[in-house]
């Protein structure tokens, strides 16, 4: 398996270190089309962009590009739901959520209709662009519309699952994923994968962070860096905004008495308040934090210094914990890996 080559939908979780989310997206809905006659693909000029050009490879015929128009993305998805299809329309994330709002709520989500809106260049994965291209306003948006479930896959293989989940789902799904160099979390696919359901990715007696998407990875590797000062961390991976694993967090929070959420979307409206409502509904007492972009307008910038700007990286994140538990970060000489 790990010799494979990865051509036309053939490729495995070997393979995704090399590959892009979006890639794994594009050949993964390539493979269950193969199966299911329901699913066509639907793009707004992004076809490439979104990686469904893989899908487009293998079934010509039934991918539809309707122009730089997602309004019409959406519209054209739900008149073919109505149909009896399985739409996949992708776009980048901010045209989804702002450009063609009215769509997906009024034809899609009020209808509840089975359109798999696969987001990508989701937060600030696509920095470089612009602010204009940034979003990170999608989980407030998305999580607020009535039949509409949120998922942010943490890489490509959870990517994956996630596209091949979805089509469980009666109603309409909104996915965001990166522009896609994001580093792998998992190793491989031998995990338990459900839709509300998070993956506690390490154990923790003194804090659990909570985090989705790129924030998982990064969390991980500032569990390790304060497991050496002392400080035990549960990593919960709530890929899943929406609906939210309330046992999850319940569990968390009585259990180590400190929570701290990470997500590449502002503090407002996101994974963090999604926390924050079941804490509050269930009359639980902790010592809560909301960690992302600060209700600002990210800065112009290529993603990987954005994410420690922010402090959404490793060291970032480990800071944010050690405020919480009223600890100093601590001094550091060596200069060398700066």
């Amino acid at each position: 398996m790990a010799d494979s080559a990865v051509t036309g939908t053939n490729w495995t979780c070997y393979d995704s270190s090399t590959m892009t989310s979006r890639e794994i997206y594009g050949r993964t809905l390539a493979e269950l089309a193969k199966e299911d006659k329901r699913i066509v693909a639907l793009t707004a000029d992004l076809e490439k962009s979104t990686a469904l050009n893989k899908f487009g490879e293998v079934f010509p015929d039934r991918i539809f590009n309707v122009g730089i128009a997602e309004q019409d993305l959406f519209g054209a998805a739900a008149g073919m739901a109505k149909t009896g299809l399985i739409p996949f329309a992708s776009t980048f994330a901010i045209f989804a959520c702002l450009r063609a709002g009215e769509q997906i709520r009024t034809d899609i989500a009020y209808q509840n209709l089975p359109v798999k809106i696969i987001a990508t260049h989701g937060g600030m994965s696509f920095g470089h662009a612009g602010t204009t291209h940034h979003c990170t306003e999608d989980f407030a948006v998305m999580r607020a519309i009535a039949n509409m479930t949120v998922i942010c896959p943490v890489d490509g293989i959870e990517t994956s699952r996630a596209v091949r989940a979805c089509l469980d789902v009666p109603g309409p799904v909104y996915m965001r994923i990166g522009r896609g160099f994001e580093p792998p979390c998992y190793e491989d696919e031998s995990y338990d994968f459900a839709i509300g359901k998070a993956v506690t990715m390490r154990p923790g007696k003194d804090m659990t962070i909570i985090a989705c998407g790129i924030g998982v990875l990064q969390s991980l590797n500032a569990a390790r860096t304060l497991e050496a000062e002392g400080i035990d961390v549960r990593v919960v991976n709530m890929h899943t905004l929406k609906p939210l694993d309330r046992e999850a967090v319940i569990a968390a929070a009585r259990e180590t008495g400190h929570i701290l959420t990470v997500e590449e979307h502002n503090i407002i409206g996101g994974l963090g308040d999604a926390v924050a409502s079941v804490l509050a509904e269930e009359g639980i007492g902790c010592k809560f934090h909301k960690h992302g972009v600060k209700d600002i307008f990210a800065e112009i910038g290529y993603a990987e210094d954005l994410y420690a700007y922010y402090g959404l990286d490793a060291n970032g994140i480990a800071d944010e914990a050690r405020r919480m538990m009223g600890i100093d970060t601590p001094e550091d000489d060596n200069w060398e890996d700066e």
